[in-house]
């Protein structure tokens, strides 16, 4: 048990760290200016500061004086707007929507000639999910009791979550936004990225204490105690059925699709605001999406402003996570929550400027690269949104208009992962996962907190810390303090602080390290393509310096690793690699082509690579002598085309610095991708291990085994296998997505097998070759 006062240990390093660049802070949260432009106008360009929750006084009241300082919690809640929420005729009116009528049809239980009235009983098991308010519940007046409950509520989760943690910190920016659009009669719609139950209870309490409509919230849990569930659904929480035991299994169900597609038309009819959280892994919650889109597109819905949520955990409390990774801490941690820019379906869907008509599958992007041929192209998702999740629709969206709703889907995923700020503990977890695997002195990693705060500020990304480095630092090893290993001799009064051997503690590292990922992921994904090119150079058994892009020729001397990298080929290695990266890295309105170019640029500016021109043979004017023949033309949705239809575009190559900083930075970028990447190789290896064919739930469990079994037995890449335990699912979609596994419908049900292009080990081979190019050795 070690008590070492970090505050007397590294009090001489009284740095500040500040949370914004000079006296600007990144704005977070705007709208993306290709998809909705005229939404992006209607936002604001200036930080108006945060608001902590906590952190209730009296001159939030209209009341002053001492009785007031103990009582002011209960004041402002009273002061705070509630809007009533009456639902007379609404199981009717879901009843005898077609939708309903289909599915209960379908399974015979529709009476011939009934009226709406008839479909109510054998909807009754349902009843639960349509009756949310009090004021249907209980025999009172809806505008004088349900406002009591949804104040208490409100006061009992404030007194809550302050015994849960120190803060919760709201982004003013574009909350008067919000207000404008509730008062104009705009339907909000708020999407986060799924991390914590207490997710749920976060939004609707922040817009609560800021007067605006509580929504109806989404949750995935399965709750079986029937009196927390009446008080759930009496404050407006939509629950899963208690037949079904996960959100899967519910939304098999037609009828239950159905419904809630019928009940989501009657909640934006009636103007109420809703909640819904998706799933970054699997992208669970993303069919409520497609659910508001086929509302729009059939002119049930006018129009939906959706509204990306940000939010950030210093711990989180408990996480959709198979280990318990935060059963204690040493102190109470902060949260930071930003909401983000509504903008409009209608705007993003008829712009046509997020081009899913060109998306192509997987297996046509890769298989061609992976069997030494080559392809470009948009990768298209359609895991993501199963063509069951449309079993209850009166006809099937073409395969265009799901392609539409995946990129919704895609875009809300990525802005709400942009929205979120970079918690000292995520920063502190990436530097020990990715740079200090082996342990670090407390003065190195001060240096490397300050350096890398003011990388991701650069980088426009918000961070949730600000003060001494003394106080950054202790703070954030206090609450990773569960899992490091802090160790410091007599002599020397600098600690070595070690990240934690076990499973529990490293796994909680990579989950709490992700949003630095997301912050970097242009310059890794440069990284490992360089590192790719540069294992090939080592591999081909040359040990001095060489020019890729010139064939056979060498330069003498042994003095340094001198390569020049070719841009075509470098853009090439990027851009497969952007084909096996995770949803939510990158926004489905930019082109694999841009990003990838995007990528070797940003490791221009970050100083790893020298840009170097290669001279012409004939000066770039001289039109006449060029050899290719008559001008060619190029797409007008390339940005990286000139105008000039005469002009070629410059041909130019890349160096590495030598500096000493280089190499190190550039290895850091590579380990944040090693994970997934790692997933990928040693499931792609262990597919013989597996009896097939086997159904899919299996089937992941059995890659989960796998992942744990191989972990134990290369220590080297312990944590980059706990990483690729958290993308099972994941790993498990990407194999699917290339048509490594294939889909066999058998009486039992669907089962997974092993297509016969890959039953081949030498297919095998080289798509294990193909994958593990890109992992830094």
């Amino acid at each position: 048990e070690s008590v070492i006062d970090f505050r007397r240990l590294i009090r001489k390093m009284m740095k500040t760290v500040p949370p914004c660049l000079g006296k600007f802070r990144p704005v977070v949260g705007q709208c993306c200016h290709q998809c909705t432009p005229d939404s992006l106008k209607l936002g604001q360009n200036y930080s108006l500061g945060f608001h902590n929750l906590l952190s209730v006084n009296e001159t939030q009241t209209r009341y002053r004086g001492w009785l007031v300082r103990r009582v002011c919690c209960a004041l402002f809640v009273s002061g705070c707007k509630v809007y009533s929420s009456p639902v007379s005729g609404r199981i009717q009116r879901v009843c005898q929507s077609n939708r309903v009528k289909k599915a209960l049809t379908a399974e015979h239980k529709a009476p011939e000639g009934g009226d709406g009235h008839g479909f109510i009983c054998p909807l009754r098991p349902c009843v639960h999910l349509l009756s949310l308010t009090l004021s249907s519940l209980l025999s009172i007046h809806p505008s004088t009791h349900y406002p009591l409950l949804t104040r208490f509520v409100g006061w009992a989760m404030l007194k809550m979550f302050a015994s849960v943690f120190g803060s919760i910190q709201v982004n003013l920016n574009h909350l008067s936004a919000l207000h404008r659009a509730s008062q104009e009669g705009s339907l909000l719609v708020y999407v986060y990225v799924r991390q914590s139950a207490v997710d749920c209870a976060l939004i609707p309490l922040v817009l609560f204490c800021h007067s605006l409509r509580v929504p109806y919230t989404v949750c995935p849990l399965q709750i079986k105690n029937a009196s927390l569930r009446s008080i759930l659904q009496k404050v407006g929480v939509v629950l899963l059925p208690p037949s079904a035991r996960t959100e899967e299994d519910a939304e098999m169900d037609t009828l239950y699709q159905s419904v809630m597609t019928a009940l989501v038309r009657e909640l934006l009819h009636e103007g109420q605001a809703i909640s819904i959280g998706v799933s970054e892994r699997s992208g669970l919650g993303g069919q409520w999406l497609a659910r508001i889109r086929q509302l729009i597109k059939e002119g049930s819905v006018p129009d939906v402003s959706l509204v990306p949520v940000g939010i950030s955990y210093d711990c989180v409390p408990k996480t959709y996570i198979q280990v318990d990774v935060c059963k204690q801490t040493l102190a109470k941690g902060s949260v930071r929550i930003h909401l983000g820019q509504p903008f409009s379906v209608k705007e993003m869907c008829e712009s046509g400027r997020c081009r899913v008509d060109e998306w192509l599958p997987l297996q046509d992007l890769l298989l061609p690269v992976i069997l030494n041929n080559r392809a470009f192209g948009q990768r298209r998702m359609s895991w993501l949104l199963p063509s069951s999740y449309y079993a209850s629709e009166l006809e099937e969206p073409s395969r265009s208009e799901r392609n539409l709703s995946i990129a919704i889907i895609l875009h809300l995923i990525f802005s709400a992962t942009s929205c979120m700020a970079v918690m000292p503990t995520s920063l502190m977890s990436s530097l020990l996962l990715y740079k200090h695997r082996k342990g670090v002195s407390t003065s190195v990693l001060c240096r490397d907190v300050a350096w890398l705060t003011e990388e991701l500020l650069f980088r426009n990304k918000d961070v949730g810390f600000g003060g001494s480095l003394t106080e950054v630092v202790h703070y954030s090893l206090s609450l990773l303090a569960p899992h490091l290993i802090i160790a410091a001799a007599p002599s020397k009064k600098d600690p070595l602080i070690v990240p934690s051997p076990s499973l529990a503690a490293t796994l909680h590292l990579c989950y709490m390290a992700k949003t630095v990922t997301h912050a970097f992921i242009l310059e890794a994904v440069g990284a490992c393509a360089v590192s790719a090119m540069l294992c090939e150079v080592a591999h081909s058994g040359v040990s001095s310096s060489v020019r890729s892009d010139v064939e056979g020729e060498e330069v003498k001397g042994d003095t340094e690793f001198d390569v020049v990298l070719c841009q075509s080929e470098l853009t090439a290695r990027a851009l497969q690699l952007c084909h096996l990266l995770p949803p939510g890295f990158m926004p489905p309105c930019q082109s694999s082509q841009s990003f990838a170019l995007d990528a070797i640029d940003s490791l221009v500016r970050c100083g790893i690579l020298i840009q170097e021109e290669i001279p012409r043979d004939v000066p770039i004017c001289d039109f006449w002598k060029k050899e290719d023949g008559p001008l060619t033309w190029t797409t007008s949705d390339d940005p990286y085309h000139s105008d000039s239809d005469c002009e070629e575009p410059d041909l130019c190559s890349y160096k590495i610095r030598q500096p000493s900083h280089c190499p190190e930075m550039l290895f850091f970028l590579c380990r944040m991708l090693a994970g997934h990447l790692r997933a990928l190789c040693w499931t792609t290896m262990g597919l013989d291990l597996f009896e097939m064919p086997l159904a899919e739930a299996e089937f992941v469990a059995q890659i989960h085994s796998h992942l744990c079994d191989t972990a134990n037995k290369k220590k080297q890449h312990y944590g980059d296998t706990v990483v690729a335990m958290l993308l099972t699912y994941l790993c498990f979609c990407s194999l699917f997505s290339i048509q490594v596994l294939l889909e066999e419908w058998q009486k039992e049900g669907v089962f997974l097998a092993v297509s016969p292009l890959f039953q081949l080990s030498e297919n095998r081979q080289k798509l294990h070759r193909f994958i593990s190019q890109y992992l830094y050795n």
